[in-house]
Parts: structure tokens; sequence; C-alpha cells
């Protein structure tokens, strides 16, 4: 049974009073930097049994009559091949989603501001795109990294912040978001520090980072877990050595805060006349840390957590979609925090099937503890029989009991091979439920298993190879965690049609 670790009632009572304060600590405008995600934020929910997905939106709901957003995008990450995990889009598609998803939470997108503008016709025609659409952009130019951050004194000048864009903003608390790392969120508050200064406004600036989580232990699981999400970036958690030294207390940050700190600070005595805060924790705005209910259910989720980030790492090395160094960082991760591959339930039903059956398997661990398999067919891949199976489970339906006449799955098998030219015939997962929707209509058992998908919803699964995209979205669409084995069905070296894409979790 799903388990809550996490009071999201009190989160949103404690994080929203501590942006109050944080606002009225300056006065006229604050400059909040929102780390992570702001919508789908599934590490959170998967970290923290009991925070939801969009908590941030939700908090933002309650002061929505006080923000207004700013939405940050790379320059370089403009129509290129990265793509943002939870929802394998770009990134400029994803500035657009996240437009449409503020907006229909009745949250006020005030700007979306390039970075890091080298003149790339990308990022131009971007803004021209965006502007047709009746959004306002603004520009920032890139800063040669021989200057940035360290040369303050060309930073804060015309020629450094000063040759940006002002971004105009009508309201007293701008969250500055961005689809992925790397876009220069921080840039843009400070930035807006110094143009703000020169028009003679005193605007603050606040970071609001959920992970890792400052008042827990450096090897607390939660911190780890976050390690194991962010290896890609070369994030380490870090005693705060300022916070130390200020207070006598220890407090968590990451590598990167910590480093910067030091030339943060100096920017905000020049711009401010003297800096608020003695330390990167000073910084933040986070309550993560005192809403935590059950630490056992928080630390078993986040062990399952860097397993996951484990075998997603694997996965993506053996694409060639990301360095070795990163996949290397996981294992000894895992290995420090005592954990090995098996400690996923899903894991050895999984490989155990497919050494039996000799064909790709794949085991589903449901909410309640149950372990169902399945095998791959000449009709379905594995994914769609262990789907079935545990649908068949759920609705407490004999296992030996059809569900899909082979006479419907056949000419979906003749469309895929004889006319769309398909290698693969067996149905994927979003083909089979296609399937068993339409035998709703003459099959009574099919649509009380149908009504059992909800129950699929923090589940968790394990796939002896590498599964296709669509079926992977299928998974994740249902709530179900997928991870997989790094290795392909076939011995083939081209797989495009097979995944679809890089494997993003």
């Amino acid at each position: 049974m799903y388990t809550v670790g996490f009071d999201y009632d009190k989160y949103i009572k404690l994080q929203s009073e501590k942006i109050l304060e944080r606002i009225a600590m300056f006065g006229n405008k604050l400059y909040l930097e929102f780390g992570g995600k702001l919508f789908d934020d599934q590490h959170a929910s998967r970290v923290l049994p009991g925070y939801l997905p969009d908590t941030k939106v939700h908090l933002l709901k309650t002061l929505a009559d006080k923000a207004e957003i700013v939405i940050v995008i790379n320059a370089s990450s403009i129509d290129s091949s990265k793509s943002v995990g939870d929802t394998g889009v770009s990134y400029d598609d994803d500035v657009l989603r996240l437009i449409d998803e503020f907006t229909n939470s009745d949250l006020y997108v005030g700007s979306v501001v390039i970075s890091q503008y080298m003149g790339q016709q990308s990022a131009d025609r971007f803004k021209a795109y965006l502007e047709n659409l009746g959004i306002t952009v603004f520009i920032m130019h890139y800063i040669p990294e021989t200057h940035y951050p360290s040369n303050i004194s060309l930073i804060l000048s015309e020629k450094g912040y000063g040759n940006n864009d002002y971004i105009r903003t009508t309201r007293p608390l701008v969250v500055v978001t961005a689809p992925g790392p790397g876009s220069g969120k921080m840039a843009a508050c400070l930035s807006q520090l110094y143009q703000e200064h020169m028009r003679g406004v005193r605007a603050g600036y606040a970071k609001f980072e959920t992970f890792p989580v400052w008042n827990r232990p450096l090897k607390d699981m939660i911190n780890l877990a976050y390690e194991a999400a962010t290896a890609d970036l070369d994030d380490v958690n870090m005693i705060d050595p300022f916070h130390l030294e200020a207070y006598e207390l220890s407090a968590v940050n990451y590598n990167r805060d910590i480093e910067v700190f030091p030339i943060l600070n100096a920017m905000f005595k020049r711009i401010w006349g003297a800096s608020p805060y003695k330390s990167p924790t000073d910084m933040g705005v986070n309550m993560v840390g005192y809403c935590i209910t059950n630490e056992d259910v928080c630390e078993r989720a986040s062990q399952q957590e860097i397993i996951r980030r484990y075998f997603h790492t694997q996965l993506d090395y053996a694409k060639g979609v990301l360095a070795k160094t990163a996949a290397t960082k996981l294992e000894i991760l895992m290995s420090n925090a005592g954990l090995s591959q098996n400690d996923r339930p899903s894991v050895a039903p999984a490989l155990n099937k497919a050494t039996l059956t000799d064909s790709p398997c794949v085991a589903i661990e449901l909410p309640d503890g149950t372990l169902i398999t399945g095998k791959t067919s000449e009709l379905l891949g594995a994914s769609s029989a262990a789907l079935l199976n545990a649908l068949k489970y759920l609705a407490n339906i004999d296992d030996r009991v059809p569900l899909i006449s082979p006479a419907l799955i056949e000419p979906i098998q003749k469309l895929k091979v004889g006319y769309l030219r398909n290698e693969n015939p067996r149905l994927h997962l979003d083909e089979v439920l296609i399937a068993l929707a339409i035998s709703t209509a003459t099959n009574p058992t099919a649509e009380l298993v149908l009504e059992q998908l909800p129950k699929l919803a923090y589940s968790e699964a394990h796939s002896s190879v590498i599964l296709s995209q669509v079926d992977i979205n299928v998974f994740r669409q249902l709530g179900v965690n997928i991870t997989c084995e790094p290795v392909y069905q076939n011995k083939n070296l081209f797989h495009k049609n097979e995944t679809a894409g890089a494997c993003s979790f």
C-alpha cells in the first residue's frame, strides 16, 4: 500500500509564510529563483511520499495575487537535441508547455528570457515565434567564461548586466524558473538586481531549492537521492562552510552554490551596499525538512530512487547519451549507500523469468507488494503481457481468461507489418490498451479489467531489456516507475525505431 511520509498541508503553510517573510525583508520586490521543477516534480514526489508532483504550483496559487512568472531558457538549448527528463520534450517546446500550465493554473506569466544569447539563429526564430504568440521576450547576452562570474567590475557595468534587456515586471514576487538546469536563472535574477538598482529600486533575491534538504544530515538518504538525480550535473552535497562559521550550525548545500557564494556575496555588497546573507544556505527558503512525518517511509522511498537512477544512468550510457563518469558516480553512490540492484524487488523476478523463458520479460511490483511478470509472445510484448496480467490480478480474474481475442490482435499486426512496415508485430502498451478498450464493447470482463488502470499508480516495474519509448511513456502516464536493464533485445547497431529517442525519466 502507498504510505505517506510527508505532510503536504503543513508544507504549503510553512513555505508560503517563509516566502512572504522574505518579500517583507526587502520591501519592494523579491526575485525568487526556483530550482527544480514547478510542474511534474516526480523526483520530489517519489522520495517524499505525500508530496504532490505539482506542489510548488499549488504553493504559488496561494500567492497568485503577488506573483508573476519569468521563464528563462538558455539560447544553446533552443532547437537542440536536449530534452527535459520527466516530460521527454525539447527545452523550447517545454517553455510553451510551462506557459500553458501556468496559465491554466491562473498564474501570470510575465515574460520569457533567452539567456547567453550570441546571435543564434534558432534563438532569433524562437523569439519571433513567441512574440507572434503575444509573449513578451527579453534577451540576456553571453558574458565570456573568462569574465563570468569572477570579474565583478565588468559584470556589474554597462558592458555586463547593463547590456541585458531590463525585464519589466509588475508584481512584488517574481518567480524565475526554467524548463531545466543550466538555464541562467541565477544570472537573470542578479542582472535584475543590478538593473533595478540602476533605477533606484532595492530589489531582493532568494533561492527556492527543494534539494538538498539543508537541515538534514549530509549522508541522509533523501540528500543522497538528490545526488543520484543530478549525477550528470556533477552536483555534490557538502556541508556549508560559511553557515558553519557564521552560526556554528551544520547545514547541507551543494558545491556549485558554495563555490560561487563569495562572488555572489561580493555582488550583493556592490549592489546593495551590504549583504543580508552570511551563507548560501541563508539565501534559501526551503521548509521541506520540517514536514517529513515518517522517516522510515521517506528513507525507503529514497533508497528506491537511488536504485532507479542507477538503472537510468546505466541505460543512458548504453545508449550513448551520457558520459561514463555519471554512470560510475551512481555505482559508487549506490555502493556507499549499502544498496544493490536486487534491493529493487521487481529486478530479480524479471531477470529470472527472462532466463527461464529465454525471452524479454517485465516484472511489476504492485502497491500492495504483489509481483506480476509477463513475457514476450508472438502477439504481445513483455510490457503488454505484464500489464494485462497485473490488471487481471487487480480485477480478481483468473490468469487463463483471455481478454483480447487473437482475431482482434491479428489485424493490428497485419497493419503494423504489412502497411506501416514495422519490423515488430507485437503489440506495444498503447496498442494493447486500445485493443482492450475496443473489447469492452462485447466483453464485460475487459471493461472490468480496464477499470483497474488507476490502481497501477505507484507501482514499480523492471524490464530485462531496453523498452521502446512508447512503452516507457505509457508506463509513465499510468504512474508506474519503470527501469530497464541496459541491453537491447537484439544485436542490431541501429535502434532508433525501437526506442524513439533518448530514454528519459
